[in-house]
């Protein structure tokens, strides 16, 4: 989609149908309210529609779309106060220290795994929404809005290892909240070196990051390995489901499309 060849009046509202309720999510986890989220959608889509000829076609017309979001946010200066200062250090958002692991069945779900599986993406929302700033934005752009980490670079404008240094340690502390939250069972000593669980963490961070499936099975790793392997699935699962939710008020859209199709009009009226 460039600008040469389709015209605003066509292709936001393209957009709007396709991102209108990930910008909306975007939204509920920067700004921290529905009120707040519908505006960022507004001034998102509105800002898109009037400033679309500045589209170069460089990048996909989404990841254009999530920057003028991210910046419409912080302009808002809608992002959520009393937020924390810091996250907590590498070694705290281990699980090194813990006395139990998480037990996550690897049975088809029930009724009661489908309920545990809803508490656990309530629990998710609000573990983003309580993370730094810092940390917040880069980890809804990638693991939310499926961005590549160089897409998020280049949105915030920040280092690529920067942005993976701040998703990585934002996905153990949403991994902490989830293991406080899912049943658990005694953890046994570590077979592997710290080092080796590091390297073997990083290495899985690395492929949460590509999409990949991680390349050791789980009776390759260590049982406090493979718990927090999994959690960390279990995160980037629950992540995808609330990004991909559709939550969208309609009369949302409506007015939005009606803005589209009048301002379209004053556009051609100024033009003749």
């Amino acid at each position: 989609m460039t600008t040469g060849l389709v015209s605003a009046e066509t292709a936001i509202p393209q957009l709007l149908r396709e991102s209108g309720n990930l910008v909306y999510r975007m939204g509920l986890s920067l700004c921290g309210s529905p009120q707040a989220a519908e505006d960022l959608v507004q001034e998102t889509f509105l800002l898109a529609f009037r400033h679309w000829n500045q589209f170069d076609g460089r990048s996909k017309a989404s990841t254009w779309l999530y920057s003028i979001a991210v910046r419409a946010c912080r302009r808002l200066k809608r992002l959520r106060s009393g937020e924390p200062r810091y996250l907590e250090s590498l070694s705290q958002l281990l699980p090194s220290g813990e006395q139990q692991v998480p037990d996550i069945a690897s049975s088809e779900e029930g009724p009661m795994d489908a309920q545990l599986r809803r508490e656990a993406r309530e629990t998710l929302e609000h573990a983003i929404a309580d993370l730094p700033r810092a940390f917040r934005i880069p980890l809804v752009l990638k693991d939310l809005a499926e961005l590549k980490v160089s897409e998020v670079a280049d949105i915030m404008g920040l280092k690529e290892a920067t942005v993976k240094t701040r998703v990585h340690r934002a996905r153990l502390r949403l991994r902490k909240h989830l293991a406080e939250l899912l049943p658990g069972r005694e953890a046994p000593a570590p077979n592997h070196s710290r080092q080796i669980c590091l390297d073997l963490l990083s290495a899985k961070q690395e492929a949460l990051d590509r999409g990949a499936a991680f390349p050791l099975g789980e009776q390759e790793l260590c049982a406090r390995c493979a718990a927090l392997f999994a959690t960390l699935d279990l995160g980037r699962d629950l992540c995808l489901d609330i990004g991909r939710r559709d939550d969208l008020p309609p009369e949302l859209s409506r007015l939005l499309l009606e803005r589209f199709e009048s301002e379209g009009q004053e556009t051609l009226s100024l033009r003749s």
